[in-house]
């Protein structure tokens, strides 16, 4: 586990032994079988996640119904709105599949920072990354029909489709099922033509 999360350290900032210690100290690994709700509406939290090996699904209940607006997968991180308002979630978090999280809070996070400010730097990194990969999917989901949002889900997160059961991938594309079963087929048959 660790070696995994200090390969992917490594892509932003290099780490020294007494670094890499400090962080194996905080005992932020865990380990969290699938169905796990590691997040309620209501419930509030200081919890941050990060997947090192699984994946995570964010989604709201509305009228009764499961909508899905995010999966989160290996070396992906996910901190809840509330973490940071310190209201109540307005949404839920749960593991999908068997996964390896880093579980950490914002309390950790100033005092790792203020021991080792080049964290700092690698979190400001990370942010700014993940903001404008959340705008650019943002724009192609609302300005996409749902095959096209079908097609960029296919062409950047192949591995969804064996991963995620297809009731929640239809509700993350913002379609029923039967629709996504409908428009699997079609594009396999034009595939095969």
């Amino acid at each position: 586990m660790q070696d995994i999360l200090f390969d992917f350290i490594s892509k932003y900032i290099s780490l020294t032994d007494d670094e890499k210690n400090a962080i194996l100290s905080l005992d932020i690994f865990r380990s969290v079988m699938r169905g796990t709700i590691l997040l309620q509406e209501g419930q509030k939290t200081q919890d941050n996640y990060f997947v090192l090996k699984g994946c995570i699904r964010k989604y709201y209940i509305i009228n009764g119904e499961e909508k899905t607006t995010a999966f989160f997968t290996e070396m992906e991180g996910i901190t809840p709105q509330c973490a940071i308002s310190t209201t109540p979630s307005e949404y839920y978090i749960s593991c999908i599949e068997d996964s390896i999280l880093i579980v950490s809070n914002t309390e950790m996070g100033i005092e790792v920072n203020r021991k080792f400010p080049k964290f700092d730097l690698m979190c400001r990194m990370l942010s700014e990354e993940l903001l404008a990969k959340q705008q650019i999917d943002f724009d192609e989901f609302k300005t996409s029909p749902p095959e096209q949002r079908y097609l960029n889900l296919l062409q950047k997160r192949p591995d969804l489709l064996q991963r995620v059961p297809q009731h929640q991938l239809a509700s993350y594309l913002g379609i029923q099922p039967q629709s996504l079963s409908r428009l699997r087929a079609r594009i396999f048959k034009n595939n095969k033509s």
